[in-house]
């Protein structure tokens, strides 16, 4: 027997009593991090079905190229089926490697709203749809109140609805960078004077004047679909503070990261998406390098409010979609593999005729993550994601 396997019978084994419920003992050992990326993030690009011809006709400009060892923007070949965006070559797929990262496709929610802030909740509180919603209960809080002895912390401007309601008051650090054009207004002025009477004046004026416009709309739309989440920039350069701070005081931690409403302009192998996901993915590895022997005793789980439309637009980027790719890493994560469901991509298996099914409910995937990570019980988890079935894909 394994010392990991033996700590999580030992654990399950010391059940603790508290106000008439039977909990589970936290496992004091364990670190588990939630990375929320708001925004909604292009699945389909980033984890991609690379045996699908359909992919290739539904996407003329955004595909990205089957593995082939002599591109340097083709995908990274995962299995048969599947292959990892090249930007992701030098921090998570030697993760994928080394068997510390699993990918679940057709993962999400049954919420079909399609609106950022309305999954979103959804996501956090945890809570049947079917239900009414009880905003004062996310799912991170109840999962605290299981354990009965984590350390949580939430690396966000304000608590999280996840980790609402509970017992004690959880901490909160802001992380928030919004970025802004290189060029300020004291900049753009001197420069527009340098060219004042030149055939280039007008140029320059318009081509500051349309940069501001293009700037404000973007920042209004990346703002509030992301709820004043940290940058993909800004999450890479706080993440190795948020392993130290999990590697010593927090055992249980959560983080958003804003800026994947990828409407216009996606881009492919290269471009906007790829460039916050290696923001992203050098983040997670310098999260990993950070938290250092801590690795093999933490589990990453990368989660979105959905995924987005199969087919590129004619903005040459993705709408609101459904079923996304969620992201399971960590030094005792049994990775290497794609796990969960899987079906064939066809407009017949797409959901309404434009995004990904969702065949992996999300309270069961991290119902079955945490009873296995923790040694949670049926009633345990239950009240962690009321009348939701676990499923168990072996993740850990």
């Amino acid at each position: 027997m394994h010392r990991r396997d033996l700590l999580r019978f030992a654990g399950a084994a010391a059940p603790l009593l508290i106000a008439g419920r039977v909990w589970a003992a936290p496992r004091a050992d364990m670190r588990l991090l939630i990375v929320f990326l708001r925004g909604a993030y292009d699945a389909a690009n980033v984890v991609i079905p690379v045996a699908s011809d359909f992919y290739y006709q539904a996407r003329p400009t955004l595909q990205i190229a089957r593995p082939d060892p002599v591109d340097a923007n083709a995908a990274l070949p995962l299995d048969a089926d599947w292959g990892l965006h090249p930007a992701l070559r030098d921090t998570l797929y030697p993760m994928w490697l080394k068997k510390q990262i699993a990918f679940v496709p057709f993962a999400g929610t049954d919420d079909l709203t399609r609106s950022h802030f309305e999954t979103q909740d959804t996501i956090e509180l945890g809570q049947s749809i079917s239900a009414t919603r009880n905003y004062n209960s996310g799912f991170m809080s109840r999962l605290d109140t299981v354990l009965g002895g984590a350390t949580p912390i939430a690396f966000t401007d304000q608590l999280p609805l996840s980790f609402r309601g509970g017992g004690a008051p959880i901490p909160n650090i802001a992380l928030n960078s919004i970025g802004r054009p290189a060029v300020d207004g004291r900049q753009a002025k001197l420069i527009q004077e340098m060219y004042k009477d030149t055939p280039l004046a007008t140029a320059v004026a318009e081509g500051f004047a349309v940069r501001d416009e293009v700037y404000q709309s973007i920042a209004v739309e990346m703002t509030a679909s992301s709820r004043g989440a940290v940058s993909p920039k800004g999450f890479e350069l706080a993440t190795r503070r948020i392993g130290r701070l999990m590697q010593s005081q927090f055992n249980l931690g959560f983080v958003d990261v804003g800026g994947w409403d990828t409407h216009v302009n996606e881009g492919a192998a290269t471009g906007y998406l790829a460039n916050r996901l290696g923001e992203l993915g050098r983040g997670l590895a310098g999260f990993a390098d950070e938290i250092g022997a801590q690795w093999n005793n933490t589990v990453v789980v990368v989660i979105s409010e959905f995924g987005r439309t199969f087919r590129e637009n004619g903005d040459k980027g993705t709408d609101h979609g459904h079923g996304s790719v969620y992201w399971v890493m960590g030094g005792g994560v049994r990775g290497g593999v794609m796990r969960g469901r899987q079906t064939a991509i066809s407009p017949a298996t797409l959901n309404q005729d434009r995004d990904y099914p969702v065949l992996t409910d999300y309270r069961g995937l991290l119902g079955g993550l945490f009873a296995r990570l923790y040694g949670l019980t049926g009633p345990n988890v239950d009240h962690v994601f009321p009348s939701a079935s676990p499923v168990d894909l072996q993740l850990v």
